[in-house]
């Protein structure tokens, strides 16, 4: 009786009747980063985001040359993140800004559901539940309604694909490369996927028996080039490769671009706590991994520390990488998820309501960016006025596009290059007041709208030619006086 009533239960625990608490996590993450949406709109290019994806769909067409500055009007350009600007844009349409966070906490929601269910194949329940949940909080800052966030889930089942086929000592399923063409139609960076490629492909290589490990090596090259050619099964082709390149081009700028930056150590975060903690925990476990696996894990390490907005490539692809040795070394047992579940009828009854609830939201919450963001007091004195060439200060570079002006600069960095951008910031900064003063003259700028910390609205208030007309706790403006 003992053994066929465990039979019985196990049958249960893995039925269609019940679901998993993989799903109920993802369903609290969303709730979460719903109620908390503003959060998801810290970011000034989620303006400029939509309003591209607006013109993709008021035009049935792709840009190809900038028409939204007027320092690099007509130079070519291309948008790497053309399929999430479009969907930005008509999330936006249907529901105002409550549409952009719906659609970010969806993604965010299924990522870390779906990284949960991956560490269940190996963790325990429990051990999974509490890794993804610090996954969350690590990176949650730099979790925002912008294209990074929606390919997520997309680069968690690309690495989660691949790593699957080399602990089975197999080339990759070719059912895997529409995963890594929808990555390069929503973001530029589905070069990392490529990478992943190589590196998982040496450990697997590591792991075969030596008679296997040059037919094996030949199914991932072929897996490999595939690969890239469905990175180029976008409406760019090749040149999605190219412009994904130039931002790895920009040298000196990347340590001005916030998410570019290394990571700052000067006060105690989530990231430095849970490197602290994995030393730890590896110190007293005495955690062994095979040198691939060491070798991914100080690459995704050195990422992270690199440029902050790779933080949360650490934060989701690491536990990946180490899970089997871990377990394996430890003797832990996959996770049984559906024993905490709940019937599906319920469960479908729950997401009706939460799916109402969102709608209400959209309706009553008043989701908006940040004022910071959006001058739009000044933006009113600039239309009044008719400004046509304003120089503007980075943070309100989306702001202005969003109410259809033209910019000197915007969050487009593989647009306006390593030395515009820093000859631009030297000038803003006064490291080189003449650098400054040429660019109003080249220019020709009729306007200057900047935030009061910049350096440069001193020397404005201080010179001959310009008067300051308006002025709040976000934005200062100054205006070029006649002659």
């Amino acid at each position: 009786m003992s053994i066929a009533a465990g039979t019985v239960h196990r049958a249960k625990a893995f039925s269609l009747g019940q679901v998993p608490a993989w799903l109920w996590l993802g369903v609290g993450v969303y709730a979460l980063a719903v109620i908390n949406g503003r959060a998801l709109l810290n970011d000034s290019d989620t303006y400029w985001q939509i309003t591209i994806g607006q013109w993709i769909l008021d035009h049935n067409a792709l840009p190809r040359v900038d028409f939204y500055s007027f320092t690099k009007a007509g130079e070519p350009w291309v948008s790497s993140s053309w399929l999430s600007q479009v969907l930005l844009a008509a999330s936006y349409n249907l529901a105002g800004w409550t549409g952009p966070i719906v659609l970010a906490a969806a993604c965010i929601a299924a990522t870390f559901a779906l990284l949960t269910w991956i560490l269940g194949q190996r963790l325990p329940a429990l051990f999974a539940i509490v890794v993804t949940l610090v996954a969350l909080l690590v990176p949650v800052q730099h979790l925002l309604a912008r294209p990074h966030v929606f390919v997520l889930p997309v680069m968690l089942a690309w690495a989660y694909g691949l790593l699957s086929a080399s602990e089975r000592g197999r080339a990759p399923s070719f059912w895997l490369l529409p995963l890594i063409a929808l990555w390069a139609n929503l973001h530029g960076g589905f070069i990392f996927g490529l990478v992943l490629v190589g590196g998982l492909a040496l450990d697997a290589l590591w792991n075969a028996d030596r008679a296997e490990r040059k037919t094996l090596a030949l199914r991932w090259a072929a897996f490999g080039v595939a690969a890239l050619a469905a990175c180029c099964v976008t409406p760019y082709g090749w040149g999605s490769v190219l412009a994904a390149r130039k931002i790895l081009d920009l040298g000196e700028l990347l340590h001005l671009i916030y998410e570019w930056m290394p990571a700052d150590f000067s006060r105690l975060s989530m990231f430095e706590m849970a490197i602290l903690a994995l030393i730890g925990g590896a110190l007293y476990g005495g955690v062994k991994l095979s040198p691939p696996r060491i070798a991914l894990v100080l690459g995704l390490l050195h990422m992270a520390l690199a440029h902050n907005r790779n933080i949360e490539i650490f934060a989701l692809l690491l536990p990946i990488v180490v899970m089997t040795p871990v377990a394996s070394q430890f003797g832990w047992q996959p996770a049984r998820f559906a024993q905490m579940g709940l019937p599906v009828a319920v469960t479908a009854v729950l997401l009706v309501l939460l799916g109402c609830w969102s709608w209400v939201l959209s309706v009553n919450a008043g989701f908006a960016p940040p004022e910071r963001q959006s001058p739009a007091a000044a933006v009113d004195v600039l239309k009044a006025r008719n400004s046509k060439r304003v120089l503007n200060d980075l943070p309100f570079g989306g702001y202005l596009i969003w109410r259809q002006m033209p910019v000197f600069i915007d969050g487009r960095a593989e647009l306006y290059g390593e030395a515009f951008e820093m000859a631009y910031y030297r000038a803003l900064q006064l490291k080189d007041v003449n650098l400054f003063l040429d660019i109003l003259k080249t220019w020709e700028i009729d306007a200057v709208l900047l935030t009061p910390a910049t350096p440069a609205v001193g020397l404005l208030d201080n010179i001959g030619g310009w008067q300051r007309i308006y002025s709040d706790e976000n934005a200062v403006l100054h205006v070029r006086t006649p002659n």
